[in-house]
């Protein structure tokens, strides 16, 4: 009897151990495949389920949250030949469990691997220039080609991210001396063009100032004319005074043109600059004379 008890003993434990192994308590954010004499048949998702014991059991284990892969660094030559060393990541996410784990062997070897053959696709189709300055072009190429590769395989690539690009270092300087050259080449055009701006705006100023000076020497001018106008207008009106009062037999209308000529030669001489000292001549009292006479004359018009 006492071995009996052990054999059922050993039985229940065996039985119940059995039954405990059927029953699977898969965690949050994961899937797992369930297989039966080897072959898939269903995809159990997180909580508690029944398996049957020896018959069925758990194929893999996919985790179902996104996922970053690293992208090792790899040299690749642009299409003008110029050498660079790049890395990327990879975002990804598992919408199919029985996919990611039947349709391909070592899903994350092989992402690695398409990633990075990719990026010498797409980085290798383009000129170190391009290659350095369209980062986000260089991105959703990468998106487009590895996410719909990768979908048989039951994944989802939600993002590639070239991390880094870098050329050789004599590379670097030269672009950096480029750049530089670039710059001060830039700098001196600009320079040029603020210089001859200068000289336009200078130029315009003195062509306004000449124009300017033009007019007012036009208008001093006209009225220069006009006062000389004036005076022969006058003049004109004097000699033909004295010509009616010379043709109605007045004789002090001669003294006139007489008087008029002397004052204007003594006025030259006394206002010759190295004259200090002027001797009046003793024609003066004539000229005095001439002047009175003058004077009676334009009186006796006047009445």
């Amino acid at each position: 009897m006492f071995g009996f008890e052990i054999t059922v003993g050993v039985i229940l434990i065996f039985a119940l151990a059995l039954i405990f192994s059927g029953v699977k308590m898969v965690p949050q954010g994961y899937n797992w495949t369930v297989e039966r004499f080897g072959r898939y048949t269903r995809t159990i998702t997180p909580g508690l389920h029944l398996i049957i014991p020896v018959i069925d059991k758990i194929g893999s284990k996919e985790n179902m949250m996104e996922q970053v892969l690293d992208v090792p660094p790899q040299e690749v030559i642009s299409s003008d030949n110029a050498q660079v060393t790049t890395d990327a990541v990879c975002f990804f996410q598992i919408l199919d469990a029985a996919k990611a784990s039947y349709e391909v062997n070592d899903l994350y070897r092989a992402m690695q691997n398409l990633v990075m053959t990719n990026i010498r696709a797409v980085l290798g189709s383009m000129e170190l220039d391009a290659m350095l300055s369209n980062r986000d072009a260089i991105n959703s190429q990468l998106l487009t080609k590895v996410d719909e590769a990768t979908d048989p395989w039951g994944v989802k690539v939600t993002r590639v991210e070239i991390r880094d690009i870098s050329p050789p270092q004599d590379l670097v300087d030269a672009m950096a001396n480029q750049m530089k050259a670039e710059r001060e080449k830039r700098a001196a055009v600009l320079q040029a063009e603020g210089e001859r701006e200068a000289a336009i705006k200078v130029a315009e100023g003195q062509r306004q100032a000449q124009i300017l000076i033009a007019e007012g020497e036009k208008e001093a001018a006209f009225r220069e004319a006009e006062a000389r106008e004036r005076a022969a207008e006058a003049e004109a009106k004097a000699t033909q005074v004295v010509s009616d009062a010379i043709s109605q037999g007045n004789p002090q209308a001669l003294n006139y043109f007489v008087a008029q000529k002397y004052v204007e030669a003594l006025g030259q001489i006394a206002s010759a600059e190295n004259e200090k000292v002027v001797l009046m001549p003793l024609e003066a009292g004539n000229v005095i004379g001439s002047v009175a006479g003058i004077s009676e004359m334009l009186n006796s018009v006047k009445k």
